[in-house]
């Protein structure tokens, strides 16, 4: 048994664990919303204590708080941890189990496509065709501007990540942000809801029978599908009709090595992943813009200041026209940063053992699933010095000037150990980027009270709107 921190004099089992109060036969099953699963493991959290336990039918499920503790079974994956074992099943069934759910021997090959493809050198290199798709969306919101239209801001910035990872990773732009309809980014949003709900499903229900949103979401994962087999042989004919020596990006890469003698990689594998980055892509960074401009609608002084820091940068362009330049935007980032302390697109992860272990003093068994409630470790204030208060410039402090608590390590938006999201050097170009064009052009004010947004977990966690009224700067 492995033991990841100190044991106790006494060890506590699961059923040790406080739990809330429930149901005979179904237990907890009847509380859990899944659109507001995060907001409910977080109250449980502060009325239970943590960690705690909650069942769906006879099946205990621990939640942790301990920032510490994740991060230690993060480092430790794949080879003693894995992720919830339900949500990898649930992928394979959708033709998405890549690289965010793959496990074992599978990962590491997996990891090195993606990270070749996502790295600096790479984004460097196409970093025009980035800047071109932001002028893209610029346009987009001068007309929004000039016809006095509300923008609902996740839209746009989902239609915006789809388009930069597509051309970064298959080397095709779909251009989505010049469409009003028929967009992949359409379909693409039906399929995370459908996740959440099906992981949090007490049985597969929708092996027997389909729900409306089951048959809207098969619909959509028809198209996608569709979609990403027509840039699978689309890449295949350039690379028999213009063959380069190394691969031009992520899919001839992993369509390289699928073709490799006894490569073991299927088309099925390549697919799933090229659809994982399209969702990893589309989600988290617009959801992460979506909250940052939730929190620069409603101050009017640290909108300016942004607009000012971008324009100072920008000088008389649209767009940030180097890629060198990028780097003097760093509040710009500092601002995402922020917003995602306090509105974690990543507010739950998940685990489960693959060996009995102890953690703290509970004894945990093999295959225990396990949920780490991310947003409690960066509230609090043994990690961060006035944690309720929005203040971007705690990430820009050298260590010595800061005036009270900041651990970055409490900060788990992409993950930690191994893991670690291989994508967020390219979140925060299309971070810097797009808030720099956006300040530096445009004001912009909430179209409906704050407090009507609310937090929705649809896998992630996400705005329920995010409406806006853009003006151009005069």
């Amino acid at each position: 048994m492995d033991t990841a921190t100190s044991s106790a004099a006494t060890v506590r089992q699961i059923a040790d664990l406080p739990c809330p109060k429930g149901l005979p036969l179904i237990g907890n099953l009847h509380q859990l919303t899944p659109s507001k699963l995060h907001l409910i493991l977080e109250r449980w959290a502060n009325e239970l204590g943590a960690p705690y336990r909650f069942q769906i039918g006879g099946k205990p499920i621990v939640v942790w708080t301990d920032v510490e503790l994740c991060q230690t079974l993060s480092r430790e994956r794949p080879h003693r941890y894995r992720r919830f074992r339900v949500l990898e099943s649930v992928l394979q069934e959708i033709g998405s189990n890549g690289l965010f759910s793959a496990e074992g021997a599978a990962w590491e090959p997996q990891r090195r496509l993606v990270m070749q493809a996502l790295s600096i050198p790479h984004i460097k290199a196409v970093y025009p065709t980035i800047a071109g798709i932001t002028g893209r969306l610029h346009e987009r919101w001068r007309r929004a501007a000039a016809n006095g239209e509300t923008v609902e801001m996740t839209k746009d910035l989902k239609r915006y990540t789809v388009d930069v990872t597509s051309a970064l990773a298959f080397g095709e732009d779909p251009r989505t942000i010049e469409k009003d309809s028929g967009v992949i980014q359409e379909h693409l949003a039906l399929i995370l809801p459908l996740v959440t709900a099906r992981i949090n499903a007490p049985f597969a229900y929708w092996r027997y029978v389909k729900l409306p949103r089951d048959r809207r979401a098969d619909r959509a994962l028809v198209e996608v599908h569709r979609y990403v087999r027509r840039m699978m042989q689309r890449a295949r004919e350039r690379m028999r009709d213009e063959p380069s020596d190394e691969p031009r990006h992520l899919l001839e890469a992993m369509l390289a090595m699928r073709d490799a003698p006894d490569s073991g990689i299927t088309d099925d594998q390549v697919a799933a992943n090229v659809l994982t980055l399209l969702l990893a892509g589309e989600d988290t960074t617009a959801n992460s813009i979506a909250w940052a401009l939730y929190y620069v609608a409603t101050d009017s002084a640290l909108q300016q200041r942004l607009a000012d820091q971008s324009r100072a940068v920008l000088g008389s362009a649209n767009v940030c026209p180097d890629y060198a330049q990028v780097k003097d935007l760093e509040l710009l980032e500092a601002v995402c940063t922020e917003a995602s302390r306090l509105r974690p697109v990543a507010a739950v992860s998940s685990f489960e053992p693959l060996q009995d272990v102890q953690l703290t003093d509970v004894h945990v068994p093999a295959g225990t699933t396990m949920f780490f409630v991310n947003r409690p470790s960066m509230l609090d204030e043994r990690h961060f010095a006035q944690p309720q208060t929005f203040d971007p410039d705690r990430w820009l402090r050298a260590r010595d000037a800061q005036t009270g608590a900041h651990d970055t390590r409490a900060y788990l938006q992409f993950g930690a150990g191994p893991r670690v999201c291989p994508g967020r050097h390219l979140a925060g170009v299309e971070m810097r980027l797009v808030l720099s064009m956006l300040l530096a052009n445009f004001r912009i004010e909430l179209a409906v009270e704050p407090e009507s947004i609310e937090e929705i977990t649809a896998f992630t966690m996400v705005p329920s709107a995010m409406p806006m009224r853009v003006s151009l700067r005069t």
